[in-house]
């Protein structure tokens, strides 16, 4: 098997606070329609969707985590220093998001932060 792409499904409960979050940490749109909201990241455009909880759980017909309590996945985002790691850091919470773990070194030459977006998602921001 050789899959041409890979993406996320993730779920939110509001699409209007999701898309405000996102773009103000400058993600790029992929679009929105009713039922989700989607982003590019990073350099390859990684896409992103997040779709309102109720329509994602009837299309795929399994339990959906929910983010605030497990965690599904947790996706690390690249910085290209500790300046950035720490502009993530006061951005976040700016946007409405929640440092989960501050800023700090984790081993030699690891820095990065752990947040989580209005609907509990986590993401690391690392600088290697």
């Amino acid at each position: 098997m050789k899959p041409k792409m890979i993406w996320s499904n993730l779920t939110v409960n509001d699409l209007d606070r999701t898309t405000k979050f996102y773009t103000a940490l400058g993600f790029k749109s992929n679009g929105r329609s009713e039922d989700l909201t989607s982003f590019f990241a990073g350099e390859n455009n990684f896409i992103m969707h997040f779709f309102l909880t109720d329509k994602l759980k009837a299309n795929v017909e399994i339990e959906i985590s929910d983010a605030h309590v497990a965690n599904e996945v947790i996706f690390t985002l690249s910085a290209e220093s500790k300046e950035e790691v720490n502009q993530w850091e006061k951005e976040i919470p700016n946007a409405g998001g929640i440092i989960v773990s501050k800023a700090k070194e984790f081993g030699e030459g690891y820095y990065g932060l752990v947040f989580a977006d209005p609907d509990g998602h986590k993401f690391n921001v690392f600088y290697m």
